[in-house]
């Protein structure tokens, strides 16, 4: 698929996005998912077996760059998740479930629609996951902010730590996700969201988890998440440049 096709297919999406309607709910929620296997098999299984082609992925993303940005660093005020570096295994299974309606998210699914295979899910997974992971990110600006950092973190390594690991880094072939460079207001609300049976595919462990946890312990918890760094791959976000 051409850069071309794909420009004038993401102006086209832009444009009906609010009358493109995701398929109907296909699971009867969170506690009934088999985490792992509750996108379609055939779609998700294949893409996660197939070698993803960065090249051709950086042309499928050009439908992506509107609202993650060519960074991924996606947006400081959490309306759009920083995507750059996170594991294929995650970044496939999310875009599986949203393009199924296993995941509500009606802005994200008319441009997921877009991909037409599994070998395009694996190609775009594959360039988003080996971009650096910005350093600028949108944090926790609330008051008694070195408090909230340790009460965070003291939740963070009781609850969180085994799964996400110490640096955030996730675990790629258990589909746990890196959180490391995570904007704060996003983390808090998918957390919220799980936590109130708002987000239907997420890991029933991380219901159970995290469903004990309060409004305030969830702040907490999202600011320590947020000011996380992971080792590597990281850098500054660049501004685009200058056309001549």
């Amino acid at each position: 698929m051409s850069k071309l096709i794909l420009v004038v297919s993401l102006a086209i999406i832009a444009a009906g996005a609010a009358d493109a309607a995701p398929p109907a709910a296909k699971s009867p929620g969170i506690e009934n998912n088999d985490y792992q296997g509750n996108s379609p098999a055939g779609e998700r299984i294949a893409a996660l077996q197939l070698k993803g082609d960065k090249k051709r992925g950086e042309e499928v993303y050009e439908v992506c760059v509107a609202c993650h940005l060519p960074s991924g660093a996606g947006r400081p005020d959490g309306t759009i998740p920083q995507l750059a570096g996170q594991h294929t295994s995650v970044l496939i299974k999310q875009m599986a479930d949203i393009r199924a309606g296993l995941r509500d998210n009606p802005t994200m699914y008319p441009f997921a629609a877009t991909l037409t295979d599994p070998q395009e899910l694996a190609d775009v997974s594959a360039y988003i996951a080996q971009l650096c992971i910005p350093t600028d990110r949108g944090r926790y600006e609330g008051k008694d902010a070195g408090k909230q950092l340790a009460t965070g973190k003291e939740l963070y390594e009781k609850g969180c730590r085994e799964c996400h690991g110490a640096s955030g880094e996730g675990v790629k072939d258990k589909f746990y996700p890196v959180i490391a460079g995570q904007h704060y207001q996003y983390l808090l609300r998918q957390m919220t969201e799980i936590r109130d049976g708002r987000r239907r595919n997420a890991n029933p462990d991380m219901v159970r988890i995290i469903r004990k946890y309060d409004n305030d312990q969830l702040v907490a918890i999202s600011a320590y998440q947020s000011s996380l760094v992971m080792p590597g791959n990281r850098c500054k976000t660049q501004a685009p440049a200058r056309k001549k």
